[in-house]
């Protein structure tokens, strides 16, 4: 091993990281979270994912650009340094940001036992036995083995599973399209009086459906192993929002049409039964899809907590014990196993909500720093060459929106 001259290795290209940025947004967010954004939200569900796609937007077009500024590894901790010179701060938000993330993987192997359980346990009883505790380390034992092994073969399984997130999203409505008597009927049936519009209710579920959304951000923290890095990093980022937000858009109308949303709240393959309405025949395929879905939403998110304990190493703002990268495999084993441990923990100690709603809350605390960063290296270098610049106004706007997003929370939680 050595922490000084071993390098990561550039072997992503745009397909690749725009795969990567895909599979941890979808996996993070509709396979686990659909059925509790309805029930905060109702009927209304679909305008939850439209008010929380609004919020995400302002903030990735602020990662693309400085994802294009500063293509390096600890992205945001990077951002931070060069926007207010401030090493506690660039500390501070790298720690929240390995938090989140963490908070984060926890939430979705969660998700994972609930898929689980409908795709295997309820076709072989042998395994009712099997703790959830025991499947959850399990499953973290495995992806940690698998992002020591290297990026790329990471990366790609991450790519293949991202391939079978969205086949399954795609499958989910396209058999909800083939009931559009159904959906239409249940349009008619809502009654406005009785299931009045309630802005709060959309606003909880937006809440959670921001969390969604995570993922774009993650992408910046390997653009040290992406190839020609200010071109295709601004490029991966857009295109993962942009993909994400249409299948959000086709799932949740889908889904609360189909679906009664107190009950498809209560339901922990939210997506499998989703598919029974639809077709009358048991969910095995996409139990199995979802199972594979928050698998690579945990793997994506595990490289990317390890590679940022590894830049803030490599810059001495953690021990350079983080930044030790094996010289086989050339990955940070180190802040790996780190990673790993925590997530176990976390896990196991919280449910899956609460692990959400702690992510979306850290993660809008950073986007507000980092929109603020960007104003003000827009000041200093407003045309740096080769950068894709955006106007003022993305920054400003993603301040306002982030931070306004999280007070109205905090009072509404508050009050």
């Amino acid at each position: 091993m050595s922490g000084n001259k071993t390098t990561l290795k550039r072997s992503l290209t745009l397909p690749l990281i725009t795969f990567y940025g895909l599979g941890n947004i979808l996996g993070a967010g509709i396979y686990a979270l659909i059925g509790k954004v309805a029930g905060e939200a109702g009927y209304f569900a679909p305008l939850s994912f439209i008010f929380a796609s609004i919020i995400a937007t302002f903030s990735a077009l602020s990662y693309a650009e400085l994802s294009s500024r500063y293509p390096v590894s600890a992205g945001e901790a990077v951002y931070l340094y060069e926007g207010f010179q401030l090493r506690w701060l660039s500390m501070l938000v790298g720690l929240l940001i390995i938090g989140a993330t963490i908070m984060s993987s926890a939430a979705i192997v969660h998700a994972f036992v609930g898929y689980f359980k409908v795709a295997v346990i309820s076709y072989l009883p042998v395994f009712q036995s099997i703790p959830s505790e025991a499947i959850i380390t399990t499953l973290l034992f495995i992806l940690g083995a698998l992002a020591i092994w290297g990026i790329k073969e990471s990366v790609m399984v991450a790519a293949f599973l991202t391939l079978l997130e969205i086949t399954g999203l795609v499958l989910v409505i396209w058999v909800g399209m083939g009931q559009m008597p159904v959906m239409m009927q249940s349009i008619e049936n809502i009654q406005i009086t009785n299931y009045s519009f309630s802005f709060i209710g959309i606003f909880a579920g937006a809440f959670l459906a921001f969390y969604a959304y995570l993922g774009f951000e993650d992408m910046v923290n390997v653009a040290e192993e992406v190839k020609d890095p200010q071109r295709n990093m601004p490029r991966a980022v857009l295109l993962a929002v942009i993909i994400s937000t249409l299948l959000y858009a086709g799932v949740a109308i889908v889904a609360v049409l189909l679906i009664e949303p107190q009950q498809l709240a209560q339901s922990e393959a939210p997506l499998a039964d989703v598919y029974i309405a639809a077709t009358g025949r048991m969910p095995v395929v996409i139990s199995l899809i979802g199972m594979f879905a928050v698998i690579n939403g945990a793997l994506i998110q595990l490289i990317m907590a390890s590679r940022l304990l590894y830049g803030m190493g490599n810059r001495g703002w953690l021990p350079k014990w983080f930044s030790i990268i094996h010289l086989t495999t050339r990955t940070p084993v180190n802040s790996t196993l780190v990673i790993v441990a925590l997530m176990l923990f976390f896990a196991i100690l919280l449910p899956m909500v609460t692990l959400a709603e702690m992510t979306s809350f850290l993660i809008l605390i950073v986007f507000s720093l980092i929109n603020l960063a960007l104003i003000r290296i827009k000041k200093r270098h407003p045309h740096p060459a080769g950068v894709r610049v955006f106007s003022v106004w993305i920054p400003l706007m993603g301040f306002v929106t982030a931070t306004t997003f999280l007070l109205l929370n905090v009072i509404r939680n508050v009050f």
